[in-house]
């Protein structure tokens, strides 16, 4: 789609071919993203929004499952993770300015491709951004999926992240959350965890305090995504535990949502029941278009 330029591969993961690399040019600058198209008509088109430290690699393995079943996907890395635009303001890294950028890239999407709304799947930090999106800006989207998120968060949640990253930078965070790989070389490390590593210290710090905040504020978005009348999915993997499940059943159950667990899976399903996750979502969003 000529809305989105070809931008540099980040990483040295292997991608599926079908996978094109693009940037999303927005007023913050420009977001790294993942496209990928169905060989035929799509029957869905998809913004898939990251969570807490991630970016667009966490759907990487979702991504050709997605297209397999005709649907488009654009998946977003937001701003200050990885190598998006990383503004240096804090404020910058607000909910609603992260969910602007939500919003705005929706309307690209849509408008590059002729839909008038695209669905919208926001994985943990990424839901709560998501959801704030709909309720800014419901006419964009025609669903919403919460895929391992909860409709508030709880003080202190991350209060190490926030600090160590707010006082001595990401590498003491890195440091701090993965002690197996202390004093080992990059070269020694596995392909996994050497990208998380370069991942985790290509993001802005105050990327990692301001998303500390969001998961730590109790404000419930509830009412705001039941007052945008789109059709719901809550979901999770069976053993998520970044989140309360009850809090998460307690989400679907107040809107009213489809809610659903993908079996085997933790706290990433795009990762961990790649097909089992796009099975799930296709069907959920051939439902909302029905």
């Amino acid at each position: 789609m000529s809305a989105f330029a070809a931008h540099p591969v980040y990483g040295s993961f292997e991608l599926d071919p079908s996978i094109a690399t693009v940037g999303v040019e927005l007023p913050v600058g420009t977001l790294s993203a993942h496209l990928t198209e169905p060989d035929g008509p799509a029957r869905a088109t998809a913004l898939l929004v990251p969570g807490y430290t991630g970016s667009k690699e966490d759907f990487r393995l979702l991504l050709p499952e997605l297209r397999a079943r005709g649907v488009r996907v654009l998946a977003i890395t937001r701003r200050g993770q990885a190598d998006s635009a990383a503004p240096d303001d804090p404020e910058s890294y607000e909910l609603d300015a992260e969910a602007g950028d939500v919003a705005q890239i929706a309307a690209l999407l849509a408008a590059a491709t002729g839909d008038d709304a695209v669905h919208l799947l926001g994985h943990s930090l990424g839901g709560v951004i998501a959801a704030r999106a709909a309720a800014l800006a419901p006419e964009r989207f025609a669903s919403l999926t919460m895929l391992c998120s909860g409709p508030r968060g709880w003080p202190h949640r991350k209060l190490r992240e926030r600090v160590l990253a707010g006082a001595e930078g990401n590498h003491a965070l890195w440091d701090a959350g993965n002690p197996r790989w202390q004093g080992v070389s990059d070269e020694q490390m596995d392909a996994d965890a050497r990208f998380l590593k370069q991942r985790l210290l290509d993001t802005s710090a105050r990327s990692i305090v301001g998303g500390a905040v969001i998961l730590e504020s109790e404000h419930d978005l509830t009412e705001e995504v039941a007052g945008t009348e789109l059709p719901v999915l809550v979901a999770h993997g069976e053993f998520d535990d970044a989140w309360p499940i009850p809090w998460q059943q307690a989400l679907a159950e107040a809107l009213r949502a489809r809610y659903a667990v993908v079996e085997g899976a933790f706290h990433s399903p795009g990762l961990e029941q790649p097909a089992a996750t796009a099975a799930l979502l296709a069907d959920f969003w051939s439902g909302a278009q029905a």
